[in-house]
């Protein structure tokens, strides 16, 4: 069984984004030191202070699709997180852009391989695409809460 969830479809026009991060973690440690960077930098009341909650969703799809990369990509991963009209904007690349995105299938979860339903389940949108040599998995976090 073939699950879609993550859809082969470029990431959302940006609308005036700014460029709030940007890293090339090699190892899973990077990955890990580079996301409490990235938490500090956004909680310190930068262009996009979030509610804890909101950073929380972006922290956790930053790892989940950050490792995944790591552990099925090629390198270089590359991760980029933009701000555009109140939506965080998560793109992680790298240079394996002939291998699609696959959410495990029928997988006992303590086996794991959940991520990309977990981040699916928690973007406002999400999807891959692959251009210039590399293939980018993206996901949308608002960063504030609807509502607000």
């Amino acid at each position: 069984m073939r699950d879609e969830i993550w859809s082969h479809r470029s990431a959302p026009a940006a609308c005036a984004a700014d460029v709030l991060w940007q890293c090339a973690p090699a190892t899973a440690s990077e990955l890990t030191d580079s996301r409490a960077r990235l938490r500090e930098r956004l909680a310190d009341g930068g262009p996009a202070a979030p509610g804890e909650e909101r950073l929380d969703l972006l922290m956790l799809a930053y790892e989940e699709l950050g490792s995944n990369a790591l552990r099925h990509g090629l390198p270089p991963v590359e991760i980029t997180v933009t701000l555009s009209c109140g939506t965080w904007v998560l793109d992680v690349s790298d240079g394996a852009p002939g291998r699609e995105p696959t959410p495990a299938v029928d997988r006992d979860p303590a086996a794991g391989g959940l991520g990309l339903h977990l981040v699916a389940r928690l973007a406002a949108a999400h999807g891959w695409d692959s251009h210039d040599g590399r293939k980018h998995v993206w996901a949308c976090i608002d960063a504030v809460p609807d509502g607000d």
